[in-house]
């Protein structure tokens, strides 16, 4: 059934809730109501969030994460092992690997895989961001984090081409859900499966 409202603000606000992820009309409309009720400060509160998101909210211009400043406080940090990358989809990957704290290099976010179904190529990818990264800083090691699936060990095989062979390539291990999924893996398995990563390299037929 449609919805009927005595307001457009109060429509557009209810269109504009409901287009976020897993949140339909009613559970908007229940959402927009309680802000349009509420006579304190939360209202305000949350509409300066939400428009910091667009004002104030940045990219970190060395590994793709979100930051407050021209650089994040994982790049930052003095205590970070800059020589292990770990190579992400997104920023959830990131937050789930740093929930588990067994993972003390940094990262690189990709902002997705390669999909010529879906018109990703490498080139809408933070890839030749991360060529240039590897080639201006001494590397140990690069962990793929990367979906198990045809375009996510498509998107690892071809960042492995780009790279000299003599850099170290691990995957985490198979056995958990990551990629898209990553956020859902319990800390003590993902951590595990940081920790037990396999030799990539080894694996490429060249």
């Amino acid at each position: 059934m449609e919805m009927k409202f005595s307001s457009k603000t109060l429509e557009n606000a209810v269109e504009a809730i409901s287009a976020l992820p897993s949140i339909g009309k009613k559970s908007a409309l229940r959402l927009v109501l309680h802000l349009a009720g509420n006579q304190g400060d939360k209202k305000q509160r949350i509409v300066d969030a939400i428009s910091a998101l667009s004002t104030d909210l940045m990219v970190c211009k060395c590994c793709h994460n979100y930051s407050d400043q021209d650089i994040c406080d994982i790049c930052k940090d003095p205590a970070r092992n800059k020589s292990v990358i770990c190579i992400v989809e997104s920023v959830k990957d990131v937050m789930a690997i740093e929930n588990t704290q067994q993972f003390s290099g940094v990262y690189h976010v990709l902002g997705g895989v390669i999909s010529p179904l879906d018109g990703i190529g490498p080139e809408e990818l933070n890839i030749e961001s991360l060529v240039h990264r590897v080639s201006e800083t001494e590397i140990s090691e690069l962990i793929m984090a990367i979906s198990p699936t045809i375009e996510g060990d498509t998107t690892i095989f071809y960042i492995s081409k780009l790279l000299d062979n003599s850099i170290k390539i691990s995957t985490i291990a198979r056995g958990v859900s990551f990629g898209g999924e990553l956020e859902y893996a319990d800390e003590l398995t993902l951590g595990r499966s940081i920790q037990t990563r396999t030799s990539y390299n080894k694996e490429v037929v060249s």
